[in-house]
């Protein structure tokens, strides 16, 4: 007999399954001895009261054998199949290219960056001496922007695909079980390389094919057909379908697919800052305890309020984290927030973001890169202000609503350093405004959060993709070209690591119904 039931522990407990089994027998009001194990199937932490507490879904096994899953894809050989290019490495490719070999196609997947072991010396050069390779840095190569930001693995997207199964598919290549029960799953970034190497050699292991340092510069499209793909030394590859899964900060390929005469549209994202606490302030909001103690988990938070018919909010909220630079080009200011999987830095980061609508920008309403060249401008303007190599314009929060120069800054983990600035003259009047309005809000709902022992570190750019490029809801494929898939964040369709892995598989599943 197998039965499910919720059990509730305080921290301390949640780890132990004789306290777990004793909770379970009581819940189910069948003796211990008949009970030959138990799985956890959902695993949360509540902290609506003053005790904190985990709550967890469990699976109950009463007088039979607990029954155990294996997470061993095994995938078919396609080295002589039919041939699907897939645009880049990051997790809406990589899963493009898994898909493709379950639905018996081989992926040769072509990446612009390095693979994840080699990214790491441009991360390094990125950190310590604010150089930025434009082909290999914290959004291009093997893995994406995810790999080095963080691998978060929480999504909203649930209608879209099988969540569950993009997360087995992560323990199949390594990550921890845990992933499977937590309510928030988080990989690592520190693991994440790890994993998708195991990845890549599942894809080379069936035959596919996969090629670092190799940028695609022509769609090569006759008769409104994809035909192949053109390199950036001039070599050709044919394929009669592409999924184009290049990512958010990609900018040249728009420019490419506009050049080409291939419909892309403007579309809304949202532009703010990156806000670092101390993660002792956000543990005391949150658990409302002077100490967390070792049998929590650093907290999180999301936050959201309205100003002015616009919506400000928080995301890829990072406990435990660190500010990384993530510009693609040398004199652009980006940022962005990891953590290790341990999440055992001591700072809390998140992106702190105003919505911007299409009529929020001003320019020519049909041209498809105003948005983009918008967000380019905020980039720029924030590199000045830091005055370069990579410095960031930065201002304690208190400082900033009251319009006040920092004296000084806070210690924070933003390793190319923070330069004190009015963030006024980098961020657009209507932004900044709003940010303003929208902080001591967070601060009514959340007790500690309104402090100048926080820090804005300047901007917040790549939330989303400036641009999208439209595809058939029901063929995913280019209303133009016949065996184009446009693909994950860059053409408009997630929004994080499982978001994009699901589109990617998706977009694998509509190249096979284009084939047959």
């Amino acid at each position: 007999m197998i039965k499910e039931v919720e059990i509730v522990c305080p921290p301390g407990q949640h780890e132990d399954e004789t306290v777990l089994t004793a909770l379970a027998s009581a819940a189910i009001n069948i003796p211990q001895t008949r009970i030959s194990g138990i799985k956890i199937l959902k695993r949360s932490i509540d902290a609506r009261g003053r005790k904190v507490l985990y709550r967890m879904q469990v699976r109950v096994f009463v007088d039979e054998p607990v029954q155990t899953e294996s997470y061993n894809p095994q995938y078919k050989n396609v080295k002589d199949a039919k041939r699907v290019i897939i645009i880049g490495a990051g997790p809406a490719g990589i899963f493009a290219a898994l898909q493709c070999i379950e639905q018996g196609l081989k992926p040769v997947i072509l990446e612009r960056g390095k693979d994840v072991k080699q990214r790491r010396r441009d991360l390094a050069n990125i950190n310590k001496q604010g150089l930025v390779n434009p082909e290999s840095n914290y959004c291009f190569g093997e893995g994406g922007a995810g790999t080095y930001s963080d691998g978060k693995l929480y999504t909203r997207s649930t209608k879209r695909g099988d969540v569950n199964g993009v997360l087995k598919t992560f323990v199949a290549h390594g990550a921890t079980e845990d992933i499977l029960v937590d309510a928030r799953p988080h990989i690592g970034t520190n693991k994440l390389p790890q994993i998708i190497t195991a990845m890549r050699e599942s894809i080379l292991a069936a035959g596919g094919e996969v090629l670092f340092d190799t940028k695609v510069t022509v769609l090569m499209v006759a008769f409104g057909k994809i035909k192949g793909v053109q390199l950036a030394n001039g070599e050709k590859l044919l394929a009669d379908a592409v999924i184009l899964a290049t990512g958010h900060s990609a900018h040249d390929v728009f420019r490419m697919l506009h050049s080409q005469d291939i419909l892309i549209e403007a579309k809304p994202f949202a532009l703010g800052v990156r806000i670092e606490h101390p993660q002792e302030i956000i543990d005391r909001a949150q658990y409302h305890c002077e100490y967390r103690g070792p049998d929590l988990p650093p907290s999180y938070y999301n936050l959201v309020e309205q100003v002015e018919d616009r919506g400000v909010f928080s995301f890829c909220m990072c406990p435990g984290g660190i500010i990384a630079p993530c510009a693609t080009a040398q004199d652009e200011i980006v940022v962005n927030g990891w953590s290790p999987s341990k999440r055992n830095n001591p700072f809390a980061n998140s992106g702190t973001v105003v919505q911007i609508n299409m009529e929020d920008v001003k320019g020519d309403m049909s041209d498809p890169f105003r948005m983009l060249n918008f967000q380019q401008q905020v980039e720029h303007m924030a590199f000045k202000a830091g005055g370069g190599n990579l410095v960031a314009p930065a201002q304690r929060m208190i400082d900033f609503v009251e319009g006040r120069v920092s004296a000084d800054l806070p210690e924070n983990s933003y390793l190319p350093g923070c330069k004190s600035v009015d963030l006024k003259e980098v961020l657009p009047e209507w932004i900044h405004n709003r940010l303003r309005k929208a902080l001591p809000a967070f601060g009514r709902k959340m007790k500690g959060y309104y402090t100048n022992e926080a820090i804005l570190v300047g901007v917040e750019s790549r939330t989303s993709s400036p641009i999208k490029v439209p595809r058939d809801r029901q063929t995913f494929q280019h209303p133009q070209v016949a065996g184009l898939f446009p693909c994950g964040e860059g053409a408009g369709y997630a929004g994080g690591i499982i978001s994009a892995a699901i589109d990617g598989v998706n977009c694998a599943d509509g190249v096979a119904r284009y084939f047959n």
